[in-house]
């Protein structure tokens, strides 16, 4: 960081500070209420306000004056201000951390259609909630072909198992992550029968340490099949968010998978058009999949569109290496769009569940 954005963190800092917790009487830095402060070369900051569930309510107005100080800052242009209820479970000894009992959201990352970018996206999206300050997890569900660990970077390490047969989440990149791809040979042939399947996901989602998490984003497998079915029945969804491309092809698979997760009341947190084009180094955008098909499809069923991802070669890259864009170059136009989307989606999530995180952008 260099002098000038660390004077302007510092000088962030002293504002939140200056605010008390009306829990602690302390500062809300010094009481450790504040988390995730980023501050960028453009003037953009984003921060957490982590408030006690059973006052929530009470933080509201912290947050927003928190939001205010924030921009009396010289060289702050923008605040994201997050306000997140993190409830205060006691452990009792013994007891087991497995299960996804005290995540807040979970958020579905699906395509009705193979091929069109999903767990790109969906990897991207986690880093881009995690940067925002929100504890994040990440849950590779494509059993026939799990991603996750490419995408990652860790493939070669392997989850340990506690004495109460509860898997360890790995780490990566800020997020805690479970995925079929760390359990099993890589070379090997994904062969699941339906009930294997659904199974799998069952145990992955049951019988791992998730522990306490403001989003678990899932990444779903394509299609609209037996494992699908079961999941948005039995997991209680914040919201979903559609990955499509824009041509038609995609887009009837995308109708369906907007069809499932209405038949099961999970809110549609929006459409996401990935491959939307390329641009080359003189501004030429070329629509190589054709143009704004998902975004007339989300129109068309009443859903919000998130954004368009182009086809961009430092995203292509950070995949092969296992180091999310999002993670590793913030400060990419692709991942300013990614967290912008997250900022978005995040947003939805607080419009369509109570209670939820809330979401302010200026």
């Amino acid at each position: 960081m260099n002098n000038r954005l660390a004077l302007i963190r510092e000088r962030v800092e002293q504002r939140l500070d200056a605010i008390r917790d009306p829990a602690s009487g302390k500062g809300l830095f010094t009481s450790g209420r504040i988390s995730g402060l980023d501050v960028r070369e453009d003037g953009k900051v984003s921060f957490t306000l982590e408030a006690p569930a059973d006052v929530a309510e009470h933080y509201v107005a912290v947050r927003d004056r928190a939001d205010a100080e924030v921009r009396k800052v010289d060289g702050v242009r923008s605040v994201t201000a997050v306000l997140t209820a993190h409830e205060a479970k006691p452990q009792t000894a013994g007891a087991s951390p497995a299960g996804i009992g005290r995540v807040k959201h979970v958020i579905a990352v699906a395509s009705a259609k193979g091929g069109v970018g999903k767990s790109t996206v969906a990897v991207n999206l986690a880093c881009a909630f995690a940067g925002l300050g929100l504890k994040t997890g990440l849950l590779d569900l494509d059993v026939y072909g799990p991603s996750a660990p490419t995408l990652l970077g860790i493939g070669a390490q392997r989850p340990q198992m506690s004495r109460e047969k509860v898997l360890d989440t790995l780490d990566a990149h800020g997020l805690k992550t479970m995925s079929i791809g760390y359990l099993v040979d890589a070379a090997s042939p994904m062969i699941w029968r339906g009930a294997m399947a659904t199974s799998a996901v069952r145990q992955m989602l049951d019988e791992v340490a998730w522990g306490e998490l403001d989003v678990l984003v899932l990444d779903m497998p394509p299609g609209t099949g037996d494992v699908q079915v079961t999941l948005v029945q039995r997991v209680p969804l914040s919201g979903a968010v559609i990955v499509s491309t824009p041509q038609e092809v995609a887009l009837a698979d995308v109708r369906r998978g907007l069809a499932m997760f209405e038949k099961t009341r999970a809110p549609i947190l929006g459409v996401i058009e990935n491959m939307a084009y390329f641009e080359t180094p003189d501004g030429k955008r070329t629509h190589i999949f054709g143009e704004g098909g998902a975004r007339r499809t989300a129109e068309a069923a009443g859903a919000p569109f998130l954004g368009e991802v182009p086809i961009d070669m430092s995203l292509r890259e950070s995949c092969d290496a296992g180091a999310p864009l999002v993670a590793t170059q913030p400060n990419h136009p692709v991942s300013k769009r990614f967290i912008e989307m997250a900022q978005a989606a995040l947003a939805n999530v607080s419009r369509l569940n109570k209670p939820a995180p809330t979401i302010q952008v200026k």
